[in-house]
């Protein structure tokens, strides 16, 4: 027999029940995704905390900085307070040719801001010949033995004129196949390499396990002028995060540089996050 006490506590912990449930079901977990802030530059330079917060509010939970930009002038140790403030990580950030003349000074403000990964946003200046690509990859490879020594990785980023075909040679294969695996990783712009006249899937599969992060971007059409928001291109995003597979210590960052909806580029990043978040979610 089931005394008073007991009847008590059994009643009690079913009358819960439906609040917990519905508390759980409110806490569905947000989708890993992140957003490369030179999509909201111009907002970053007016107030970077404020550009950080609403990138927090989409729903975002990653953010790719910029220290070719100099993060805006913020200092690296109150950035990183702003970042745990809002709830971001920012596991990478592109850098410029200039970085590579010194590296120590930007490792260590990589390490105070949580990065795994400093990225060459691309090839400085013109230097567009095959044997700048050839000297760049070597330039990288001694960046990453100093770089793994500090726990950081070495990254490359595409640009769309990587992909213009030079004396019968790919710019790009010149320069990925004279970089060591295990000192250079890779990060595979879908939007540039479109924009340059190539299908980046077709890549994804020619050096799948060298990309370790994603500028999920898309084109109109290859060889466009310019990007366009996620969904309303050529890149086919749903066939792409298939050919990555597990997402585990991979990285996809939403990038749009050019605003061709309605909101500018607050509203044109949010609803990349919404395209992609209900692909990956």
């Amino acid at each position: 027999m089931i005394n008073r006490r007991t009847f008590v506590q059994q009643l009690g912990a079913a009358a819960a029940l439906p609040a917990l449930g519905t508390s759980l079901g409110t806490l569905k977990k947000k989708p890993r995704l992140g957003v490369q802030l030179y999509s909201l530059r111009d907002a970053a330079k007016v107030n970077l905390e404020k550009t950080l917060e609403d990138i927090a509010g989409i729903g975002y939970t990653e953010v790719e900085l910029l220290d070719s930009m100099g993060n805006f002038g913020m200092p690296a140790a109150k950035l990183r307070q702003v970042l745990d403030r809002v709830g971001l990580k920012a596991p990478s950030t592109h850098c410029d040719g200039r970085a590579f003349d010194n590296l120590a000074p930007h490792l260590d403000d990589a390490h105070t801001l949580g990065h795994q990964y400093f990225i060459l946003a691309s090839l400085p200046g013109n230097q567009r010949t095959l044997d700048d690509y050839r000297r760049w990859a070597d330039k990288l490879n001694t960046a990453g033995e100093q770089s793994k020594k500090a726990g950081i990785w070495i990254g490359f980023h595409d640009e769309a004129y990587d992909f213009k075909p030079t004396d019968g040679k790919m710019p790009y294969d010149v320069l990925v196949e004279r970089t060591d695996p295990k000192l250079v990783r890779l990060q595979l712009d879908t939007g540039n390499a479109a924009i340059g006249g190539v299908d980046p899937l077709t890549y994804l599969d020619k050096y799948h396990d060298r990309y370790f992060l994603f500028h999920v971007k898309d084109a109109a059409r290859l060889g466009a002028e310019h990007d366009s928001e996620l969904g309303t291109g050529v890149v086919d995003i749903k066939k792409l995060l298939k050919k990555i597979g597990k997402l585990d210590g991979k990285h996809l960052y939403v990038e749009q540089e050019s605003y061709l909806g309605s909101g500018g580029a607050l509203d044109s990043v949010r609803r990349d996050y919404q395209y992609l978040a209900k692909l990956v979610g």
